[in-house]
């Protein structure tokens, strides 16, 4: 898929990314275990479900581990920005509107647009919290309108 709006130099009024960070929890220590979400098909998700999916994975992961306890980040950021042709409604729409002429729309969002198989979560915690870590990642998982698998990146003879 081609990137084909993301040149924000030409694009008037673009809107902003909600997400907050990109890098949670301990970033100093190297950690024995990273998990992954990874989506199973290519998929445009929007910065507001990447943003929610970053909080539940991050709160869980908190809860858990504690503040130093893990590792976690996003790994996909919203480029592509969205169009909508707005439709008016209600008395008189059919007379101030024009219909599909001239139907570029105003950007109202942006998107990362991810391929098959692409990591978007990863955390990087201890043996004992990789449990927390991937019902984090599961629940990050639901947040999103993908189909996600969870990956084991690093440290597949510890937990076993």
């Amino acid at each position: 898929m081609v990137r084909a709006y993301t040149r924000r130099d030409y694009i008037r009024k673009t809107p902003n990314s909600r997400i907050v960070q990109y890098d949670m929890g301990n970033l100093t220590d190297e950690f024995p275990v990273s998990v992954s979400l990874a989506v199973k098909k290519p998929a445009q998700i929007r910065h507001n479900s990447l943003e929610a999916a970053r909080i539940a994975s991050n709160r869980l992961m908190q809860r858990a581990a504690g503040r130093v306890g893990y590792h976690l980040k996003l790994r996909v950021y919203p480029h592509q920005i969205v169009r909508e042709n707005p439709m008016a409604t209600g008395a008189g729409a059919d007379r101030v509107q024009s219909g599909m002429r001239n139907a570029f729309g105003k950007p109202i969002s942006v998107e990362a647009i991810v391929k098959k198989d692409q990591k978007i979560i990863t955390i990087d915690c201890s043996e004992k919290n990789f449990e927390d870590a991937k019902l984090a990642l599961k629940r990050a998982g639901m947040k999103l309108p993908v189909p996600c698998k969870i990956v084991v990146d690093k440290g597949q003879d510890l937990v076993k």
